[in-house]
């Protein structure tokens, strides 16, 4: 497939990478040459020096030959033109960022059907909801809703008092006959993420990724090791449009709100748009605010900047304080295997969220992906079709790669985790966990 990245920023130069890593032709446009020379150096992709909106930049792109068109600048409006461009030159499918709330409302609906935008995206919002999703499995650093949130998928590491650490998944597949409400489905290890079998042992600071029922949310919390109680009080440190959209939504949870903003203007216009909110101008590494502000007292920290080192050095502040989880926005993912041993609870990142909008349409007939910061394992939501090699056979006969798990179902409403002995029918909707590479075969499996 031939993809047309536009804008080669946080969000588009991920997508760029991601997509290139599994073998596609990717294109990658942007007007700041340095951006483009430092994913030439890293990324096998064509980078294009130019505007998204100019039509002899998209052909340079390969624009005449591509499947998709992905616009993630960070200016709404050039998201939009180049769609519309890319529509009108014969391109199938496109996905836009588009952040502005103007653009977003009923008022701009004829805007959008302009541009022939088949996916809208907006990374701030969907950042914010990763926040909230993490407020309901205290001490994950990963959730992910699948099949209506029937399902989910809960990513952790496994402290060394966990229940689960030094058992085999049979040992604790045994325990819960015969019917399970939970499933380890990745294990990552050091550098390495592995689909496991009955066999594999659990060992202290493994990073599991689970897939449950929904209703069995606080057994997987306790046997993770993971209970840390309520979250009812929570400061946002960065006054950013992130910020202001999961403030809004945690007030409306009757969550208390803080928020410290070192812009004079942007506090000022939080403290008249958030009526429940206490804003504070002030900088985020200024111990003596944080001090003042209490921030030990606090469940949750997060820190949303655009600079990382602000974030992750104000979240080991609140740690050493007393604070509860921390949540740090990283824009530079070699931090990553920083954090953890540092102190910090979980990374975020806008980049995600973007991604598995993008895959979701680069796989064709996937009703939704999760994909991860770290590591390359994906979730996805598939549905069995009518008369597909899966309909009406038993999981273990498929011969599924090994790097792929079929991990639980849905049907009619009644979510199950799947065993090889159970027997796919055709419109289940199944979760399934896999390396990139695995997944074609499981679609071609399921029909």
């Amino acid at each position: 497939m031939h993809v047309v990245v536009i804008g080669a920023g946080e969000v588009g130069s991920y997508v760029a990478d991601r997509l290139s890593r599994e073998g596609h032709d990717v294109g990658i446009i942007d007007i700041d040459r340095d951006k483009l020379r430092r994913i030439d150096d890293a990324v096998d992709v064509l980078t294009v020096c130019g505007s998204g909106t100019h039509p002899d930049t998209l052909r340079r792109a390969g624009i005449e030959s591509a499947d998709l068109l992905v616009a993630v600048t960070a200016n709404d409006e050039v998201n939009l033109i180049a769609s519309m461009l890319a529509k009108s030159i014969g391109v199938a499918r496109s996905i836009v960022r588009i952040e502005a709330a103007e653009l977003r409302g009923d008022a701009a609906e004829e805007v959008r059907k302009a541009s022939g935008a088949d996916l809208i995206i907006d990374p701030d919002a969907e950042t914010a909801q990763e926040v909230l999703k993490l407020l309901d499995f205290p001490g994950a650093d990963e959730v992910a809703q699948m099949v209506n949130g029937d399902v989910v998928v809960i990513g952790a590491k496994l402290p060394v008092h966990a229940p689960l650490v030094g058992r085999t998944l049979g040992e604790i597949a045994e325990e819960f006959e015969p019917d399970w409400d939970f499933m380890v489905a990745a294990i990552g290890r050091g550098d390495e993420t592995i689909i496991p079998r009955k066999d594999h042992r659990l060992e202290a600071n493994d990073h599991v990724r689970v897939v449950a029922k929904r209703r069995a949310r606080r057994l997987v919390i306790e046997l993770l090791g993971l209970d840390r109680g309520e979250t009812n009080r929570v400061i946002l440190l960065g006054g950013g449009r992130t910020a202001e959209l999961l403030a809004r939504r945690l007030v409306d949870r009757g969550v208390h709100v803080v928020i410290v903003e070192r812009n004079p203007i942007r506090a000022r216009e939080l403290a008249e748009a958030l009526d429940d909110v206490l804003v504070i101008e002030g900088e985020i590494t200024d111990a003596d605010l944080l001090e003042e502000v209490d921030i030990g007292r606090f469940e949750m920290v997060v820190a949303l900047t655009g600079e990382d080192d602000a974030n992750i050095l104000a979240c080991l502040f609140a740690k050493s304080t007393g604070a509860g989880e921390t949540v740090a926005a990283v824009h530079r993912l070699a931090l990553l295997g920083l954090l953890s041993d540092a102190g910090v609870d979980v990374a975020l990142s806008p980049r995600t969220a973007t991604a598995n909008g993008v895959l979701r349409f680069v796989r064709g007939g996937v009703a939704a992906v999760a994909t991860f910061l770290q590591g390359d394992v994906e979730v996805l939501e598939l549905e069995v079709k009518k008369g597909s090699p899966a309909d009406g056979e038993l999981v273990r006969d498929l011969n599924l790669p090994k790097d792929a798990l079929i991990a639980a179902a849905v049907r009619d409403g009644k979510p199950q985790i799947i065993r090889g002995r159970s027997r796919l029918r055709g419109r289940d909707h199944v979760v399934v966990v896999a390396m990139p590479a695995a997944v074609e075969d499981v679609r071609v499996a399921l029909g």
